[in-house]
């Protein structure tokens, strides 16, 4: 019985916790080499380019004159600047193999 209860212990951690520690740690990484000019996605769906940075907040232009802060954890997704162009070619890459 507590061979069975360990067991699953062990499953739900290799399957659940570890995978979620491990992206919480990348995004924390992604978060905290933010620098102006970079590219991001907020967990709304907002698209901006990185005006400001503070300790807790990130100042996004969206268009012109228009900057909205954000908190640093409402940020799902950062492109670097520079590797834009790198990762738009590699997802057409992936996007036309799929198709095949």
């Amino acid at each position: 019985m507590w061979v069975m209860l360990i067991l699953m212990f062990v499953i739900m951690y290799f399957l659940i916790i570890r995978p979620q520690s491990k992206q919480r740690k990348e995004q924390a990484a992604r978060v905290a080499s933010l620098s102006k000019g970079d590219k991001i996605i907020s967990i709304g769906g907002m698209h901006g380019t990185v005006h400001h940075i503070s300790k807790t907040t990130v100042t996004v232009k969206l268009s012109e004159n228009v900057f909205v802060p954000f908190e640093k954890d409402a940020i799902r997704s950062v492109t670097k600047v520079g590797n834009s162009s790198k990762q738009d070619s590699s997802e057409k890459q992936e996007d036309a193999g799929e198709e095949s």
